[in-house]
C-alpha cells in the first residue's frame, strides 16, 4: 500500500473518532533517533516525543487488520477501533451504543463478566468479581440461560425460553422503555462456560431490537474457532450483532482487544477520542500474523474436530463420577460442574479446587469458574494435537478418581 491507499483504508474501516493529525496525515513506517519515514520515502525530523505511533498517526498494519475483520466477522460489521485489552474493548462497545442510540440503559446477563473497570464491573454478573458496589447507573441484569440451574426453575425446551422472554418484562419494568444496548456472550466465559439454548438470542435480539436498543457480543473468550465450525460464537445461533468485541487469542498474547460495529453505528462516534496502545504497529502485526496462522491451520475446524474428542471423554466421564453434575460447552471451550449431589445441585467448590490440585500433580493446566468456584473450565490451545487430547484426558481421569 502507499500512503493514499492507507489513509483512504483508515477513514473506511476505522471509527471516525479514531482522528489523525494533518490534512493528510503521516503514514510512519521507520524512525531512527529522531527521524522518522513515512510510507512514501519522505522523511522528517520528529519533535512528537514519540516513542512508537499512537492512533494520532495511521498505519499501514492497523488498516490491514481492521479490513480484514471485516471479511472474517458476520453480518455489516464493518469499523474498528483498537486498544489493549478485552475491558477496554467493552467499555468502547458500551459508549458507542450510548452515543449511536442517544439512551443510557444497558440491558445484561446475570453469570456475565465484562472486565475490571468500574464500567465492566457494573456489568459483571457474579458478586465474587464485583469488588466495588455498582458505581454506573443503568446498568440492567436479565436472567441468564443458565439450563443447568434454571432461575425459573423450568426445564429445556418446555420452558419455552422464559429466560429470554422476561427481557420484555424487564425493558417494561425497570427502565425507561428504550435501552441502548443488550450486551452478553455468546457462552459465559467466567460464569462457568454457561451455554444458552439454540433459540435465546434470537428470541432475546429480537426483543431488545423492539425497543431501539443494539446488540454488543462480547467474544473475548469465544472468538477465532474457539467454539468449533464458526469463526465467532455468535455466529451458531444466527443472530448479526451490530457491535462486537475481541481480546485474548486475537493476538496470541499480544494486548489487543478490538471493537468492531457496523458502520451506522460506527459512524456516530465522530467526538475526539485516541488509543495511545491501540492499534499500535507491533500489536496490528501480531494481530496480522495470528491471522494468518489460525485461517491457514482453520481453527474452527480444528476446534470442532478436537472439541468433539474432549468432548466424548468428558460424557463418560460423566457417567463414572457421580460429582459431575453437567458437561456442557461447544469445540474447545467445555465446561464440567461439579456439584454435591446431582438430586440437589449443590455446587461442590471443595471437590473442583482438590480436582484442580490432582490435575496439577499429574501435570495437566485447567482452570475455574462459575458463580460458586464450582466448575472446571478447559480451554486448550486451538491447535492442540489429538494425542495432546488423549493424553490430557487420561491425566483428568486419574485426578478424577482421586478426587472421588
Amino acid at each position: 500500500m502507499d500512503s493514499q491507499t492507507v489513509r483512504a483504508k483508515h477513514k473506511e474501516f476505522l471509527f471516525p473518532c479514531v482522528a489523525n493529525y494533518y490534512a493528510e496525515p503521516v503514514v510512519i513506517t521507520e524512525a531512527h533517533g529522531s527521524s522518522v519515514k513515512d510510507l512514501d520515502g519522505r522523511e522528517y525530523l520528529d519533535f512528537a516525543r514519540l516513542v512508537h505511533t499512537s492512533s494520532v498517526y495511521p498505519t499501514q498494519e492497523q488498516v490491514r487488520v481492521a479490513e480484514r475483520l471485516t471479511q472474517i466477522t458476520p453480518g455489516k460489521l464493518k469499523k474498528s477501533f483498537f486498544t489493549t485489552s478485552g475491558t477496554e474493548a467493552n467499555e468502547t462497545a458500551v459508549m458507542l451504543a450510548k452515543i449511536y442510540t442517544g439512551q443510557q440503559e444497558i440491558i445484561v446477563l446475570r453469570h456475565s463478566y465484562a472486565g475490571r473497570s468500574q464500567g465492566a464491573i457494573a456489568i459483571t454478573g457474579q458478586q465474587p468479581w464485583r469488588v466495588l458496589p455498582t458505581q454506573i447507573a443503568g446498568i440492567k441484569h436479565a436472567l441468564s440461560p443458565y439450563c443447568y440451574r434454571c432461575p425459573m426453575g423450568l426445564e429445556y425446551p418446555d420452558c419455552g425460553i422464559r429466560c429470554a422472554q422476561d427481557i420484555e418484562d424487564l425493558i417494561k419494568t425497570q427502565t425507561n422503555g428504550r435501552p441502548a444496548a443488550f450486551m452478553a456472550e455468546p457462552i459465559q466465559g467466567a460464569g462457568g462456560f454457561i451455554t444458552p439454548p439454540q433459540e435465546y438470542f434470537e428470541i432475546a435480539v429480537g426483543i431488545v431490537r423492539k425497543y431501539g436498543a443494539v446488540f454488543i457480543c462480547d467474544e473475548v473468550q469465544t472468538a477465532w474457532g474457539r467454539t468449533g465450525d464458526k469463526w465467532c460464537g455468535i455466529e451458531h445461533w444466527g443472530v448479526e450483532p451490530e457491535i462486537m468485541t475481541f481480546a485474548k487469542s486475537i493476538a496470541n498474547g499480544f494486548p489487543v482487544g478490538a471493537t468492531i460495529a457496523t458502520e451506522e453505528v460506527a459512524n456516530a462516534f465522530t467526538g475526539l477520542s485516541l488509543s495511545t496502545f491501540g492499534g499500535n504497529p507491533i500489536s496490528m502485526a501480531a494481530v496480522d500474523v495470528t491471522m494468518d496462522v489460525m485461517e491457514r491451520e482453520n481453527t474452527p475446524q480444528r476446534s470442532a474436530v478436537r472439541g468433539a474428542q474432549l468432548r466424548d471423554a468428558l460424557e463418560e466421564f460423566k457417567k463414572r463420577f457421580a460429582f459431575i453434575g453437567d458437561v456442557r460447552g461447544m469445540g474447545l471451550m467445555q465446561g464440567i460442574e461439579l456439584v454435591e449431589d446431582r438430586k440437589t445441585k449443590e455446587p461442590s467448590p471443595k471437590k473442583t479446587t482438590a480436582l484442580l490440585e490432582a490435575a496439577k500433580q499429574q501435570g495437566l493446566l485447567i482452570g475455574k469458574g462459575g458463580l460458586y468456584g464450582n466448575v472446571l473450565r478447559i480451554a486448550p490451545s486451538m491447535l492442540i494435537s489429538k494425542a495432546d487430547i488423549d493424553d490430557g484426558c487420561k491425566r483428568l481421569e486419574r485426578a478424577l478418581a482421586e478426587v472421588k
